[in-house]
């Protein structure tokens, strides 16, 4: 008998330990192109915004060239296997394409924002949750944050978008912005959930004919995300991938530098990078 209380303890004792470790994990960031990031946190493989298509697969935005203007740094089915959950800000094109509704399981888990909730149901994903403001999810806090996509007519135009922070035991807070320009409610998140990464999309992207009306931070409003971001560092991606985005990784670096900011607070990853958390 004793015997068997001694086995039982000792499942138990490996059993937490696993669960320790697993809780333990040090936290990743890979970019895979434009917004579309792998994020090993807590333990799980998250996807976010996937936009997996191969070059020039979809219309152009700007007139310039089809989209995306890049070619993936890595094979789908790496992107794609072994997901625990998939998160979707908005329901653009360059965030959700037809190929990743088309290969992603649809029995996936997938959060998305309250105006996408049609969306996914009619593209068949039987697991898609509408997440209004927060839950738990596998240990993992998850915020729904709100995002300002333009401003004026060009909002309108582009429609609701939201953001992401994410937040559990033993990891980095992690506050994904989304697709946004630089407002107040951006600062005050930051003020509230202190993160210790801010995930940005800074390539400065305008629609034809609003040329003066950025529907994602520029250079100018990353320095000024950077300047509110206190304690954390600022990854910024959404560039070099599609037509309409001004900002290149280049152009963002030499603004940085001019003032003095360094890589140890702005990261600008390459498209397959991996960043250590």
């Amino acid at each position: 008998m004793k015997r068997v209380f001694l086995l039982v303890a000792l499942t138990l004792a490996a059993t937490f330990s696993f669960a320790q470790g697993k809780a333990d994990t040090k936290a990743s960031l890979q970019l895979v192109r434009n917004a579309t990031l792998i994020l090993d946190y807590a333990g799980q493989k998250i996807l976010v915004d996937p936009m997996i298509s191969p070059k020039g697969a979809f219309q152009s935005f700007a007139g310039i060239e089809r989209n995306p203007t890049v070619d993936l740094k890595m094979p789908v089915n790496e992107i794609t296997k072994g997901l625990d959950l998939v998160m979707v800000t908005h329901s653009h094109p360059d965030h959700f394409d037809e190929a990743a509704s088309t290969i992603l399981d649809k029995s996936v888990q997938l959060i998305n924002q309250p105006a996408d909730s049609e969306f996914f149901k009619k593209e068949g994903f039987i697991n898609a949750e509408t997440l209004d403001y927060s839950r738990k999810w596998n240990n993992v806090r998850i915020h729904r944050i709100d995002a300002q996509h333009g401003t004026g007519e060009v909002l309108k135009m582009m429609g609701k978008t939201s953001g992401f922070v994410l937040k559990a035991k033993n990891q980095p807070t992690i506050y994904i912005v989304g697709d946004a320009i630089w407002t107040d409610e951006i600062k005050k998140t930051i003020k509230k959930y202190k993160p210790d990464y801010i995930i940005v999309n800074s390539g400065g992207a305008v629609v034809p004919g609003y040329e003066n009306t950025p529907i994602l931070m520029d250079e100018d409003q990353t320095m000024a995300l950077i300047g509110e971001s206190g304690k954390a560092k600022v990854i910024a991606v959404h560039m070099n991938a599609l037509d309409h985005c001004r900002t290149t990784r280049d152009s963002l670096r030499q603004k940085a530098e001019s003032l003095n900011i360094g890589v140890d607070k702005l990261i600008i990853p390459q498209d397959g990078e991996v960043v250590k958390l």
